[in-house]
């Protein structure tokens, strides 16, 4: 998991207090909530340029920060942990 996708991922855990984010945090314990997890798959496809899809689109890919973090990282493909440009709003 890289800084900006921690950045990204913290707001949406309003139980995560000042405990450290791990692969293994368990995103629903912490707060994660059904129309949350939609705002946040927004914010990761806006953030990095790429779209997950729909068959990734599970419970068990927002189970865990790790989890969510490995679909992220199979879209990213050669990317690495360096987002893509965001395209500019015309």
């Amino acid at each position: 998991m890289d800084a900006r996708f921690t950045e990204l991922l913290t707001p949406y855990l309003p139980y995560l207090g000042d405990r450290e984010l791990t692969a293994d945090t368990p995103l629903r314990e912490y707060g994660l909530d059904s129309m949350q997890a939609i705002e946040l798959m927004l914010s990761v496809e806006d953030t990095y340029g790429v779209e997950l899809p729909d068959e990734q689109l599970t419970e068990e890919t927002f189970s865990t920060a790790g989890k969510l973090w490995d679909a992220l990282s199979g879209q990213l493909g050669g990317q690495g942990s360096d987002p893509a440009p965001a395209a500019d709003a015309v």
